[in-house]
Formats: structure tokens, C-alpha cells, sequence
């Protein structure tokens, strides 16, 4: 299952909450007016080119100092990714350039006035403060969904409570699925016929099956879908006037819950906020002991499998005792002292297979369906999912992994099965970084010169600090170790294939 979050990120601010700032005198006067349109972060400068600086989602302040060519100094500033520009009227314009409000309009940038009285460092405090006020205020909106969802669970019907506690606290539709997508309880306002079948689709993504030999998925799955066109109003009043609500954009998601059972939390929700991803987590932790098989059959089963094999019987033949195949091997190095350690991190991963040994190494064994997640004072080593004829191999994939993962100083290591991607996966690889070509070359060129920040900044005639600050957004949005050779290799044949 996913690991959940402390607290939910940071949300970026409406552009048009900053203009609503009656204190800063912000003027919108060219580019679209996007409801949508949220400011990540400020950034000031003066240079004439400032796109190496840029990483995306920026509102760029500048006075012009350097303006000379409007329109190429727009189109960079579009194509890295910013937000808006705003525009200084002081010292060096007293209105601002015509050229440069009709390339905004041309290149689609929102361009705002900024009054000489308003300095640059007040525009950018002000875009904190609403920052902050809204990660407080998704605070206490997931303090109080987290406190709701562990009430419904308490309650004598805990599945269908957690399920409705979840929609009204997103306002949208929740739903468990089975793994051949089959409804098995749901709340919520019914969705449209699209917006199920994409939420049922992605259960198909993120769920392992139950079969002997399901395949490595992620936990989770986003999707956007809108309704097909509504026809025609026939009139004010006719048949054919639309439903505002029927025309709205769903925003689906789908999480894989742990246990061997290959259930799947799936969402439909007419918004999608920071904080949700979450309150999901919670669910979704709560969901799965709620469905997880009782433990008193698991551990008869354990016992009839370990007698069969004293008396003889193979470990293929007593494979299904123990549960669900294919198995995940995880080698756990550290922890503390305490003679419970081990136990405590078999408690941890949902295994009571647990097999301590001389050297300090603890061996779990689980279900391959079941998230395994970085554990605190733990270095964890993975393998892949392995049928009970493979379990030995398996075993010596997760020591290989755990001893990277020691060598590289990382939390967690899974062992990765690598072969040629086709270009369909290439394409669904590098599917974040879509819509940012500045992210995307800067990964192509910091991968063909093998990791160089240095070598990198020259080739881009950019900043070395901008390329590590890239190849981090890159890392974030890709979900990838970037530190792993199999995954630049990976990356590195989907950028020139993809």
C-alpha cells in the first residue's frame, strides 16, 4: 500500500488570488484569463533570457531593464514553463511596452501591471502568505477527514462507512472493486458512464490479479476524463439544455490495496487538491486491514505447511497453505538492539514469515501484492516477485539489493528486471514531464554526458544549479532513482525512442 504522508504538500495559489490583493495593485492587461492558471513560485530577474532559470509554475517579475526583443523574451519565458509575467513600472517604463502586451497575447502569457508604489519583495511575501494559509487550511481539512475515516472505521458496518466517509470528504464517488473490476461496495454521487469506466480501467492498471504469476504494478493511478459534448440547447427552457455538472471534468484515481486479495480503491472527484492524494493514503491503510484475510486461518495455514514439509511434501506443494503466490523475498538490514526487532519489522511489512539470522540480516517473506515501504532505522532490499520454485533465486536478489541500498545509503532497493522497452512504455515512461520540453532536454543531455552538472550547464548555456534543480524536478515527477544505472539506461532509450 502506498506509504501516506505526514502532511500534504504545499498547494500553489490561484493567479487570480494574487490579483484579488487590493494591497498590491496587481492589473491583469494582456494573455488569457485562465481560472485555472496557479502560481508555484515567484522568481525575479533582469536578464534578458532568464528561461535557463526557470523551472515552470513561476510568476516572473521584471522591470524590462534588458527588453529588447519582446516576442522571444516571451516565447522562453512560455516555453520553460512560467505561470505569468509581471511587469514593473518602475524605474525604467512608466507604462508598459505595447509590443510586449501583444506578444503575450500572441504566445498566450498572462501579463500583469505592477504599480510603482508595489515592489517586487511585497508581490512575492504575499504570494507566501497565501501559500501558507492554504497548506493551513489543508491542514485542518485532512486533520478532519484522517479523524472521520478512523471514526467510520470503528463503526459495526467499517467498509461501506470508510467508503462514504471518503466521498463526502472529497465530494465525489468511492468505490472497492475486485480485480476483474467487478463493484463490490460504493458511495457516493453516482458518476457519469465515462468517469466509471475510467475509474474500473485504472483498477486494471494498478491491480496485481490474483492468478499465479501477477504482474509488478504501481499502487496508484491518476486519470482525467471529460463527458462527451452536450448537443445543442434547443431553447432557454428545451430539451436540450445542458447540466452544468454533467459537463464537468472527473478526476480519477485508483489504489491498490495491500493483502493478497488484489482489491482496489478507486475514485471519481470533480477536483483534485493537494491534500487528497493523502486523505486517500488513509483510506487506503484503513481499507486493507479491513479486507486483510483473519490472521488465525493465515497462521493454520502456516502450520500445515511447515508440517507437510517435515514430513516430506516439496515447497511447491505447500506453497498454497502459506497463501496467495508469487512471494517478495525483502532482506532488512539495521534496526535496533531489541530481541523484537525482527518481529516488529515482519509486523511492519504485514508478515509474520519472519527469519532473523547471525549476521544481523533479517528475511521477510510476503505476498508479492502486498506494498512494501521504506521502514524507519531499516535498509531494505527487495526482490521481484518470485513463484515458490523461485524463492531461492528471489532470496539472492533481495541480498543484492539490500547491499546497494547499504552502499548507496538509501532507505530501499528493489531489484529491477530490466529488458527493452517498447514505444508505447517509452511514451508512458516519460509521460510527466509532458509538458515541460525544458525538463525534458535538460534530462536528454544531462543523461548523454553521463551525470556531468558542469559538462550539462555549458551544452545548455545554463546554470549548474538550474540543471540539478531540473534533474530533481525530473527525479520528483518521474518517480525514478536517478542514481540507479538501470533506470538512466531506461530513460535514456525512451528519450531517443520514445
Amino acid at each position: 500500500m502506498p506509504e501516506t504522508a505526514a502532511a500534504p504538500p504545499t498547494p500553489p495559489i490561484p493567479l487570480a488570488a494574487l490579483l484579488a490583493r487590493e494591497d498590491l495593485g496587481l492589473r491583469q492587461i494582456a494573455g488569457p484569463v485562465e481560472a485555472g492558471a496557479a502560481v508555484h513560485m515567484v522568481h525575479t530577474s533582469e536578464m534578458a533570457d532568464p528561461y535557463p532559470y526557470l523551472l515552470g509554475g513561476e510568476l516572473l517579475l521584471s522591470a524590462g531593464v534588458l527588453l529588447k526583443d519582446p516576442d522571444r523574451y516571451v516565447s522562453r519565458i512560455v516555453q520553460a514553463g512560467a505561470t505569468a509575467l509581471g511587469f514593473g513600472l518602475a524605474p525604467v517604463y512608466d507604462t508598459v511596452p505595447a509590443d510586449l502586451m501583444e506578444a503575450c497575447d500572441r504566445h498566450g502569457l498572462p501579463l500583469l501591471e505592477v504599480p510603482p508604489q508595489t515592489t517586487f519583495t511585497a508581490v512575492a511575501r504575499a504570494v507566501w502568505r497565501l501559500m501558507a494559509e492554504a497548506r493551513h487550511r489543508e491542514l485542518r481539512r485532512v486533520t478532519r477527514a484522517q479523524q472521520g475515516l478512523a471514526a467510520a472505521a470503528a463503526r459495526p458496518d467499517p467498509v461501506p462507512a470508510v467508503l462514504h466517509q471518503l466521498a463526502v470528504r472529497l465530494e465525489g464517488w468511492a468505490v472497492l472493486l475486485a480485480p476483474d473490476g467487478t463493484e463490490l461496495s460504493s458511495s457516493g454521487r453516482a458518476p457519469s458512464p465515462e468517469a466509471r469506466a475510467g475509474v474500473i480501467r485504472l483498477g486494471q492498471v494498478v491491480s496485481p490479479g490474483t492468478g499465479p504469476s501477477p504482474r509488478p504494478t504501481p499502487a496508484s493511478a491518476t486519470d482525467t476524463v471529460s463527458p462527451p459534448p452536450a448537443p445543442e440547447p434547443a431553447g432557454p427552457a428545451g430539451p436540450g439544455s445542458a447540466d452544468p455538472a454533467a459537463s464537468a471534468v472527473s478526476h480519477l484515481s485508483a489504489y491498490a490495496l495491500g493483502g493478497s486479495r488484489g482489491l482496489v480503491l478507486g475514485l471519481a472527484a470533480p477536483a483534485r487538491e493537494a491534500g487528497d492524494h493523502t486523505v486517500a493514503g488513509v483510506a487506503v491503510v484503513l481499507l486493507s486491514l479491513l479486507t486483510a484475510p483473519h490472521q488465525g486461518a493465515d497462521a493454520a495455514g502456516r502450520s500445515a505447511a511447515l508440517v507437510r514439509m517435515l514430513l516430506g511434501a516439496s515447497p511447491a506443494e505447500t506453497a498454497a497453505l502459506l497463501g496467495q503466490g508469487p512471494w517478495t523475498v525483502v532482506h532488512g538490514q539495521g534496526g535496533d538492539d531489541s530481541p523484537f526487532a525482527a518481529t516488529a519489522l515482519g509486523a511492519a511489512l504485514g508478515s509474520a514469515l519472519v527469519d532473523p539470522d547471525a549476521d544481523g540480516c533479517v528475511r521477510v517473506l510476503l505476498p508479492a501484492a502486498r506494498e512494501v515501504g521504506a521502514q524507519p532505522g531499516w535498509t531494505l532490499g527487495v526482490s521481484a516477485p518470485a513463484l515458490p520454485e523461485e524463492l531461492a533465486a528471489a532470496d539472492a536478489q533481495a541480498a543484492r539489493a539490500v547491499r546497494r541500498a547499504t552502499a548507496t545509503r538509501k532507505a530501499l532497493v528493489r531489484h529491477r528486471e530490466t529488458g527493452p522497452l517498447s514505444l508505447d512504455e517509452a511514451r508512458h515512461r516519460l509521460a510527466p514531464l509532458a509538458d515541460s520540453p525544458a525538463l525534458v532536454e535538460t534530462l536528454r543531455t544531462w543523461l548523454s554526458l553521463h551525470g556531468s552538472w558542469d559538462r550539462t550547464a555549458a551544452a545548455m548555456e545554463i546554470h549548474r544549479n538550474t540543471v540539478r534543480q531540473r534533474i530533481a524536478r525530473c527525479q520528483t515527477l518521474l518517480d525514478e532513482d536517478l542514481d540507479d544505472a538501470d533506470v538512466r539506461m531506461e530513460l535514456w532509450f525512451a528519450l531517443r525512442h520514445g
